[in-house]
């Protein structure tokens, strides 16, 4: 167990001592970046600890945020912890329906809101959930008259004072590493969500084993554009404020791009789509270039390849190779590098496995991409990639103090001090989850190299087994096909079936680019996707992209949908996971279209 100085409360509050007047925080206000002081962090989460003591909260009561990231998310969440209390995030994008499950499951006390679609649905569950007392909106602009359970920001900080300070400073010196400082809510593919407990000492380790692995100081900025809800954004912003370094908050996700270059950060978490959008857009950018420039592109990154593998290997690179590639850096890489606001040190990558081809191209950018494999269950981080010798191919090194293993059916298993204490009245699905020997069955197959890398192979739960016996892992199809520039989403069909087939959204962008330059007429989506120029078009490079998969594993037909998954409709968990047996049922006739005659009848579509 970690000691009581890596306690994330007393480390904070250490840095709003030392950083008094030094940004903390950031966000856009009117179209403005604005900053937060460290001193203003301290003062404003002490207020709003004082309000909850004036509220009546005892030890391990829940807080409920239900907010898109903003300062407040963090001031709230920070203010909640210094009173012993436990925060309970829902994501932003909830329903109404989802979000009273957590709520009732939780215990949650007092709830903060940001925008008006949070606030209206917390005013509409507010009478099913028995222990809610209270709804606090954190944006200023909007109107909570009218509700005596509702305040706003400021209303809520009045009713604290000075007559609580004793009782915080009290909480402030019985902090406890067993204390719970969290419930996260993970959104199953299948039942319901299941609220992981997780203890400081889990965050403890965290911050030891990040700063073993990892290099970050006062000067790093980081910009926070992943949920707060999810364990990856807000284990990372922990560990950003730990280290004194300043935390920039992206409310509105669609802005990330102009984000990137008015922050210009220098780290930041990202999801292996983020990199997969930027990947096709500059190789869609490079296949209408000129010849000559697609050439210098190609050397530029050959260049890179070889310095990066030069880094990887701990050799020094020739004489020519330095030449060659500050000229490359010089006429290509460096603008490259400007798309992520020309500053990056290393992004965090985590969520699902990356493409190789990806990754190898972000390292030849000069973009240390540190791709690391974690789960809610272990408070984020289980292994990422070492600065000098990572492999693309794998997911990295375990973290110091977790211990894994591979078990039966060459399931990973972790065990240490970042690993929860378990699912919140659940004891049943906490006992199914550990082994005997207290090891955490993650799910996820895979497999550990002489060097001790780890390296997924397939998630055991989403294994599909075709009629002729043949096991298919679905996210390693969708990988392969997925990261093309036409497509947006994939889904792949086989369990059960006699051959591979896919639903496909495609890019819908890219596709009418193509439309226009070829001079393709229709009326609407749905007519783009059933012409034949375009089906032809899309099965050439379905069938270019899954040449490396085994004949068995290959998509033999697919169809095109004309509207993205999404969460409103239930085809989505919050965290972009596909819900496969929402989208089965409601593609049913699509589906089975595809299996009404044997492939070798007619072409894809």
């Amino acid at each position: 167990m970690a000691n009581l100085d890596f306690h994330i409360v007393k480390r904070i509050r250490e840095q709003i001592a030392q950083g008094r007047e030094r940004t903390a925080l950031k966000h856009k206000v009117d179209g403005a970046w604005q900053g937060i002081s460290w001193a203003e962090f301290g003062q404003q989460a002490d207020a709003i600890s004082l309000a909850l003591l004036a509220q009546g909260f005892d030890v391990q009561d829940k807080v409920g945020i239900f907010s898109n990231n903003m300062p407040r998310w963090t001031i709230a969440d920070i203010a909640t912890m210094q009173i012993r209390g436990v925060t309970v995030p829902i994501y932003p994008t909830n329903t109404a329906a989802q979000s009273a499950y957590i709520l009732q499951n939780a215990d949650v006390k007092v709830l903060f809101v940001s925008e008006q679609a949070q606030l209206d649905a917390a005013i509409s569950i507010f009478e099913q959930c028995e222990q809610l007392e209270l709804i606090v909106v954190m944006s200023n602009d909007i109107d909570v008259s009218g509700y005596e359970f509702a305040l706003s920001w400021d209303e809520f900080i009045a009713r604290g004072n000075e007559q609580f300070q004793a009782q915080l400073e009290q909480r402030l010196n019985d902090v406890d590493l067993e204390d719970l400082f969290t419930l996260i809510y993970t959104s199953g593919t299948t039942g319901q969500p299941k609220g992981v407990m997780l203890d400081y000492g889990n965050i403890a380790a965290q911050l030891i084993g990040h700063d073993e692995r990892l290099s970050l100081s006062k000067e790093d900025v980081s910009l926070c554009f992943l949920p707060l809800s999810h364990v990856f954004e807000r284990a990372w912003t922990f560990y950003v404020l730990y280290k004194g370094a300043t935390n920039c908050y992206l409310q509105d996700t669609m802005q990330v791009r102009d984000a990137l270059s008015e922050v210009r950060p220098t780290v930041m978490c990202a999801v292996p789509r983020f990199y997969e959008k930027i990947f096709s857009a500059i190789h869609e950018k490079v296949a209408r270039a000129p010849f000559i420039r697609k050439v210098m592109f190609t050397w530029a990154v050959n260049m890179g390849a070889k310095m990066a593998v030069c880094h990887q290997e701990g050799r020094k690179p020739s004489f020519m190779l330095k030449r060659a590639h500050k000229f490359a850096d010089k006429i290509v890489l460096s603008k490259l590098r400007s798309l992520l606001g020309g500053r990056i040190n290393f992004m965090p990558c985590g969520g699902a496995k990356l493409d190789e081809t990806i990754g190898r191209f972000f390292h030849a950018m000069g973009i240390n991409v540190k791709l690391g494999y974690g789960m809610t269950e272990t408070t984020a981080t289980v292994s990422c990639w070492d600065d000098k010798c990572f492999n693309p191919d794998s997911i990295g090194m375990s973290m110091p103090g977790a211990q894994v293993k591979i078990g039966e059916n060459n399931e990973i298993l972790v065990r240490g001090p970042m690993v929860m204490r378990g699912y919140y009245k659940m004891p049943e699905e906490t006992q199914q989850t550990f082994d005997e020997h207290g090891f955490l069955k993650t799910g996820d197959a895979g497999h550990i190299d002489e060097n001790g890398n780890l390296f997924i192979t397939d998630r055991i739960k989403e294994l599909m087994k075709t009629s002729n016996g043949k096991y298919i892992a679905p996210q390693m199809v969708e990988g392969a096909i997925g990261k093309d520039h036409f497509i947006e989403q994939i889904a792949v069909i086989a369990d059960t079936r006699k051959f591979v087939s896919a639903l496909i959204v495609p890019c819908f962008d890219s596709l009418e680019e193509y439309a226009k330059e070829l001079n393709i007429k229709y009326h609407d989506r749905v007519e783009l996707i059933k012409h034949n120029q375009i089906i032809e078009m899309l099965e050439k490079r379905v069938n270019d992209l899954q040449k490396e998969l085994a004949k068995f594993e290959q998509v033999k037909k697919f169809k095109l949908l004309p509207k993205a998954f999404s969460m409103d409709d239930g085809e989505l968990t919050p965290t972009q996971k596909l819900r496969r047996k929402v989208i089965h049922d409601k593609y049913h006739k699509e589906i089975e279209e595809m299996y009404d005659e044997k492939p070798s009848d007619r072409k894809p579509h």
